[in-house]
């Protein structure tokens, strides 16, 4: 792409499905609650410049766990400090371990101490309310931080359905859902074997009543999941997105390294939050303000 090439991709409006819009960064400031190192073998500094084309402020990196790169290849929790301590302006990060081993414990509360603002993202084969996840949230609630779950059928976080349970059992705990099945089940008629569904949405799926009825859960707009769940039925996005402005945060979780797009889901799906929510309040609560206060960001 030739410099004058880049400058007028820079130049797209807001509603474009592109994956930048630096101008607007200083005025309204984002936040991207999800993003790995070494994701599909992107670098640290093709992930820097990625973040920056899309206009983002902040950026929560999330890292492996010791013996899983999360089906990216991500790396870890040593990995995920030292960029934000080369950066510290531009991104902070969570811990992660496997929720099944000797060593969850150690290894969650040694990064918390040094700095970590949250758990995850848990993408391990357990199910979701398993005496191995309910250390990990004991762990969170102790810390006072936020947990991050991936949620696909028959692979991670199992048992959707029973979830709320643990939104009962540990109230002091913030929870964000993400991924496929959890973005699937804002469908009451979701079949849980699709992981991309296509058809309109009938509301009141389990995800959007926990959403409701649970002030301690969030939802991370992030992948192609998030991205699906906003375009396949755009009369119900626009719904949900006003319904549940305060509870939703946006995020890209994109391997993208070119730092050009357009073809960025992280891109496409912050054009999508600024077309479908009702108004530009609840834009900025989605791309900004719920993330810092999840957080506990200053500025």
């Amino acid at each position: 792409m030739t410099a004058v090439d880049r400058r007028s991709f820079f130049a797209l409006a807001a509603g474009a499905a592109a994956c930048s819009q630096p101008q607007r960064q200083a005025a309204a400031p984002v936040i991207d609650f999800h993003q790995h190192t070494n994701y599909r073998g992107r670098s640290d500094d093709a992930l820097a410049a990625h973040q920056r084309a899309m206009g983002v402020s902040r950026t929560v990196l999330l890292p492996a766990g010791s013996r899983y790169g999360l089906a990216a290849d991500a790396r870890g929790n040593d990995s995920v400090a030292a960029l934000s301590g080369r950066y510290p302006q531009e991104f902070v990060y969570f811990a992660n371990e496997l929720p099944d081993i000797a060593e969850t414990r150690q290894v969650l509360e040694k990064y918390l101490q040094s700095g970590a603002r949250g758990i995850g993202e848990q993408k391990f084969p357990v199910e979701c309310d398993s005496a191995a996840m309910q250390l990990v949230y004991s762990i969170a609630r102790d810390f006072d931080v936020p947990v991050l779950l991936h949620f696909q059928h028959e692979a991670y976080n199992l048992g959707i359905e029973r979830f709320h349970e643990m939104l009962e059992k540990f109230p002091g705990v913030t929870f964000i859902g993400h991924a496929q099945t959890w973005w699937g089940n804002i469908d009451a008629a979701h079949d849980q074997a699709v992981m991309y569904p296509q058809t309109p949405v009938t509301p009141g799926g389990v995800t959007d009543r926990l959403l409701s009825d649970y002030p301690n859960v969030y939802g991370d707009l992030s992948a192609g999941s998030g991205l699906n769940s906003m375009l396949r039925d755009e009369e119900h996005a626009r719904e949900f997105l006003a319904r549940h402005q305060d509870r939703l945060v946006w995020a890209s979780d994109c391997n993208d390294s070119a730092a050009n797009g357009p073809d960025c889901i992280g891109g496409k799906s912050q054009a999508a939050v600024r077309r479908l929510a009702p108004d530009d309040a609840a834009v900025r609560k989605i791309l900004h303000d719920n993330a810092a206060r999840l957080l506990k960001l200053s500025a």
